[in-house]
């Protein structure tokens, strides 16, 4: 254990040394400050504008921008569901893959329009290179490029005067052209150098030590890992996800992917407290996921390592169920951690195969949808708990709550509510309806408390826009393929729309000067207050179906 220790302290310093470099560059990127690439993306990136009819310096209100989030998305998500459904008759298919059916390629254009990267499909039988093109790797930089372009309009709402939030549609090509692009291609050099394809040649065939043939699969692979983890969309080329050896082949790219999936959640959560004039405030929240993120990550950690009554006698004291040899228990419980904490949903072992605690932890993160959560949504859910506490901490001293110097009034509370409780209506309620009905039900393979926690992972996965899965579940019948689809556009959406109305509210509100009674919002004291906040609305929302599931499963275990 004490090796493994090592391991994660080192990958984790590693992450703490870019967050502050990383972040002082998007302050830049998105304050339209110059940087080293103006001279490689600026002629192009204008060029891009006069095309699209787009003024740089435009100034969107929130409704507009908003209806431009809407419009651009709807747009490439029939884009995607045509290619999908069409790719029979589509170029780049040298293995000859037949259409997708209509039920799952709904789920699959939503699945990453929304950034969840969830599949019920196996990648490498089930796509041509053409889908994984523009089906899959094309909307894992859009989608990211969109939740970064959210979070960043509200910032600029929470310390501006009028309802201008900028230009969607800068800030989208700017994050694609100035942080994604640059950033893939240099980890997908890096990747194929540890061994991962990056072909169109199509699968071979090989002969094996035993004289048998077998069909090895390839394809543009290593493109697709690097925005993968950068942009934490999850998803894989294989159906065994960064577990697979084509994916995922060295400890060394298993390191590269677990620090490109914390890099920018880290380092935007940073970059507030600079876009804010205000360090300790961004160093606060970053606190406050950092303490609940530790928390997850030694939970996993140990009980990985102590395993369970069942492998104790069996003389296994460790549980190597589900894991790859070459990462161990360390580094598969940093990336079971990390993934889920970051809304990736990228795998490098299988979670159905975790201690009770251990899944648990995976599930936890997905509820709670804010320890640094995926690049823009992570610090959109984490900001939407501190109007939250702001509120009910001006609640308890008779004083009108202000974040940022903004009053926090009934118009920003209720918008909050509504993103703070569609999360967990749209993971129990459609759980319960899956139990309810004979054909979901028949889905599941493991009866008892693990076949509940199958059903609500899958439905975690797809609200939190994670798409990580339990495994154990056939996910692709029509139910589940058109609910989690339904689920994933919710949980997508929704909050997008409630936090840039806040943004929009609070946009127009003057400054109130700080004073006396005004609560420090930026200090070890409310770092804490945000965490027992975070705990005890997760808490009270989820913990009985947790009981009913990965709780009770550890329970029956240890009498």
């Amino acid at each position: 254990m004490g090796i493994g220790v090592v391991q994660v302290a080192v990958t984790l310093l590693i992450i703490m040394l870019l967050v502050k470099p990383m972040g002082s560059y998007l302050v830049k990127v998105f304050g339209r400050q110059r940087t080293g690439l103006d001279r490689v993306f600026g002629g192009p990136e204008r060029l891009l504008y006069r095309l699209i009819g787009v003024r740089e310096d435009e100034a969107m209100g929130w409704k507009k921008y908003l209806t431009a989030i809407l419009i651009s998305n709807a747009v490439m998500l029939i884009l995607m569901f045509l290619v999908l459904r069409l790719q029979k008759f589509l170029p780049l298919n040298p293995d000859g893959i037949d259409n997708m059916p209509a039920a799952q390629a709904f789920n699959t254009a939503v699945s990453f329009m929304t950034n969840t990267n969830w599949q019920s499909y196996t990648g490498e039988n089930a796509l041509s290179y053409l889908s994984q093109l523009l089906a899959v790797t094309f909307p894992m930089f859009t989608s990211a490029a969109t939740g970064f372009a959210v979070a960043i309009a509200f910032i600029r709402g929470l310390v501006g005067r009028q309802d201008d939030l900028g230009s969607f549609y800068v800030d989208l090509v700017r994050s694609i052209t100035r942080i994604f692009l640059p950033l893939s291609f240099i980890v997908a050099l890096f990747l194929v150098f540890q061994g991962v394809p990056q072909t169109l040649a199509g699968a071979v065939n090989a002969t094996t030590l035993e004289g048998t043939q077998q069909t090895i699969t390839r394809g543009l692979v290593a493109s697709l890992e690097s925005i993968k983890h950068i942009g934490t969309n999850g998803g894989g080329w294989f159906g065994t996800n960064a577990a697979h050896p084509f994916e995922n082949p060295t400890a060394l790219s298993n390191l590269v992917h677990i620090v490109c999936m914390l890099l920018l959640p880290t380092a935007l959560v940073y970059a507030f407290g600079l876009m804010v004039n205000n360090r300790k405030q961004g160093w606060t929240l970053f606190a406050a996921m950092g303490v609940l993120f530790l928390v997850m990550l030694t939970t996993v950690f140990v009980s990985e390592y102590r395993g369970v009554p069942a492998l104790d006698a069996n003389g296994l004291q460790t549980n190597m169920e589900g894991k790859e040899v070459r990462f161990g228990i360390p580094e598969s419980a940093l990336f079971t951690a990390v993934t889920t904490a970051a809304t990736t949903g990228s795998v490098n072992n299988m979670h159905e195969s975790l201690t009770p605690l251990g899944g648990l932890v995976s599930l936890a993160q997905m509820m709670l949808n804010n320890v640094f959560g995926g690049k823009g949504v992570g610090l959109l859910n984490g900001l939407l708990y501190v109007i939250i506490a702001v509120f009910i901490c001006g609640l308890m001293v008779g004083r009108t709550p202000e974040f940022l110097g903004k009053k926090i009034e009934g118009k920003e509370i209720k918008l909050a509510c509504i993103a703070l409780l569609i999360h967990p209506l749209i993971i129990l309620v459609p759980t319960a309806l899956a139990l309810m009905r004979p054909e979901a039900a028949a889905s599941i393979s493991n009866g008892g408390t693990h076949g509940l926690t199958e059903v609500l992972y899958a439905f975690s996965s797809g609200a939190a826009n994670n798409g990580s899965a339990f495994a154990g579940l056939n996910a692709n019948t029509d139910f589940y393929n058109i609910t989690i689809g339904i689920v994933m556009l919710l949980g997508r959406y929704i909050s997008m729309i409630a936090m840039l109305a806040i943004a929009g509210s609070l946009a127009v509100k003057r400054v109130v000067p700080v004073t006396t009674g005004t609560l420090r919002t930026h200090t070890p004291l409310f770092a804490g207050i945000l965490v027992m906040m975070i705990m005890v609305v997760g808490a009270l929302t989820f913990f009985p179906s947790l009981a009913l599931g990965p709780i009770a499963e550890h329970l029956a275990m240890v009498q």
